[in-house]
């Protein structure tokens, strides 16, 4: 059935193949088109304007099994168990069952550290990443403040969440106050050296909020080359937000 009569928004969502498409405006495309929004596990359908979006929502009709061939691509949900070995910052960690407030333990003769959780399905995730984003938060605040004294800005404020589009963000304060940055806590399941590399670029939006040549100077000379782990998180990203699932 053609959707032409119907009236849509920008941020509306339809169903096709069974799978979530989020219809969006963007003023500078030249025609309609689909894309795989690989963190989100969704297709995002862009009009050039509002009175394009029925036909992008018909155009994604039309590729229904184009949308079904690329969320096939997408790993799969990756559920968390007693027992399991997890990457945190680069280290194995051991899923455990325990009980009480889940926890980190960091065993004191060097060996695989742990997480102990109570709970079943669902609720024993819930208590492991309410521990794996707790962890985040440390390495971030440690390794902002280490950035931020190298630049010469003030320490911000750090907080982690679950950002979907985007790895961190950088909010500046008024001449020359600290500001505020949020880290997704999925950085965690990163190697550390790209989780570091998101720190890293965040801090030097305290200097330059751009991605100018000053800012990338910035980036490069606290990391380095940063293509590599760029391309890492482009690569894996799909899969950090798979993970809990």
């Amino acid at each position: 059935m053609s959707l032409l009569g119907r009236s849509f928004a920008d941020g509306d969502r339809l169903e096709v193949a069974g799978v979530a498409v989020r219809l969006k405006v963007n003023r500078r495309a030249r025609r309609v088109s689909l894309r795989l929004d690989r963190t989100r596990r969704e297709i995002v359908a862009t009009a050039p304007s509002p009175r394009r979006l029925a036909e992008a929502a018909a155009f994604a009709r039309e590729r229904a099994a184009w949308i079904a061939e690329r969320l096939a691509e997408l790993p799969d949900a990756s559920p968390l168990v007693p027992g399991q070995l997890i990457e945190v910052f680069g280290r194995p960690v051991r899923l455990e069952a325990g009980s009480g407030r889940a926890r980190w333990i960091e065993p004191i003769d060097g060996s695989t550290p742990r997480i102990a959780a109570m709970g079943e399905g669902e609720g024993y995730a819930r208590a492991v990443i309410l521990v794996l984003k707790k962890k985040a938060l440390e390495v971030f605040c440690a390794r902002t403040a280490h950035y931020a004294l190298a630049l010469g800005a003030p320490m911000p404020k750090v907080s982690v969440a679950d950002a979907k589009s985007r790895w961190g963000s950088c909010k500046p304060g008024p001449r020359g106050t600290a500001g505020v940055i949020r880290y997704s806590w999925r950085l965690a399941l990163a190697p550390f050296e790209v989780a570091d590399y998101v720190a890293a670029h965040e801090c030097a939006h305290l200097l330059e909020l751009n991605h100018g040549p000053r800012f990338w100077a910035h980036v490069r000379t606290l990391v380095g080359d940063e293509r590599g782990h760029r391309a890492w998180l482009r690569a894996e990203g799909a899969r950090l937000h798979a993970f809990g699932g």
